[in-house]
């Protein structure tokens, strides 16, 4: 008997939802402070093609960081354990944009899913391809299986006006010998990264390989 999802999610859903008002949405990014919060939304999908929802799981949004790690498989795709010698596996134990930590440690972040880290993949993207925005963005098409997936430019724009943390920490590893490339080449790229649209059920096929031991649940692909 198949597993009811449905009714487990739901659960969760209406759990949590006197908890719905709570927090706020991301203000210091201008496309981000205009997002409803009341927006929410549980999608679940499992590798033998099983899949529920509640709430907006639907709906389109820019994932944000949650970005990071598919930048990071792409990146560890090509260059395997050496990739560790540019980038830490920590914790960090700080905020995720810290500059002290980052200028204490020569330069080195502690690992790649802060800001400084998740740059310097991107900067190790930029020395792999020609193209890393339009080669990261078919890469997640592969692993999702849905070919109409596109970046916010709205949203990247809008993060690239206030990214001023960001380009200290880039400028602080690019004096450290840890950015090999332009700059503004490496931050294109991550905040392009971070205006990748999705649902909460397309993210479930983006993410699903990570649940079927590092294989493409469409195309068997390692």
């Amino acid at each position: 008997m198949a597993t009811d999802y449905k009714k487990f999610i739901e659960d969760i859903y209406n759990e949590v939802q006197p908890l719905r008002d709570d927090g706020q949405v991301a203000v210091y990014i201008p496309e981000l402070s205009v997002v409803d919060p009341s927006k929410f939304g549980i999608h679940l999908q499992t590798i033998e093609g099983q899949q529920a929802g509640v709430g907006d799981h639907e709906e389109k949004f820019s994932v944000q960081s949650i970005a990071k790690v598919l930048s990071l498989t792409l990146a560890f795709q090509q260059k395997g354990e050496e990739l560790w010698s540019r980038v830490g596996v920590e914790p960090s134990g700080n905020p995720f944009n810290s500059l002290w930590q980052l200028e204490y440690e020569k330069g080195k972040p502690r690992n790649p899913l802060i800001n400084s880290g998740a740059i310097v993949i991107c900067d190790i993207l930029c020395s792999l391809y020609k193209n890393p925005a339009d080669t990261l963005l078919n890469f997640i098409k592969e692993t999702s299986g849905i070919q109409s997936l596109q970046y916010n430019k709205q949203v990247a724009l809008s993060e690239r006006s206030l990214g001023f943390r960001n380009t200290a920490l880039i400028n602080l590893m690019k004096a450290s010998g840890n950015i090999h490339n332009s700059i503004d080449d490496v931050l294109d790229l991550y905040y392009h990264q971070c205006s990748i649209e999705m649902t909460c059920a397309e993210m479930t096929s983006a993410f699903l390989f990570l649940a079927h031991q590092g294989k493409n649940a469409f195309t068997g692909e390692q």
